[in-house]
């Protein structure tokens, strides 16, 4: 049972944890008890960054749209 409920939790949150892990080589679940630790520290402030760095997650593809360099007209290939 309890399998099964980290199971969806894991395929449910939006990955910041395992982003971060990848990132700096570390396992996803010290990542994520760092969090919790950190909710028990912070009284839950950082999880105002947890939602952004979500929220980046889920649009990545738009943002680096938006900051790539822009073609010129006078750039002809």
């Amino acid at each position: 049972m309890i399998a099964s409920v980290k199971t969806w939790f894991e395929q449910q949150v939006f990955g910041v944890c395992a982003w971060w892990g990848e990132k700096f080589n570390i396992k996803t679940e010290q990542v994520r008890l760092s969090f919790i630790y950190l909710s028990f520290i912070t009284a839950g402030a950082h999880l105002v960054v947890y939602l952004v760095m979500a929220f980046v997650l889920q649009h990545k593809e738009w943002i680096k749209q938006f900051f790539r360099k822009r073609r010129t007209v006078w750039e002809i290939e």
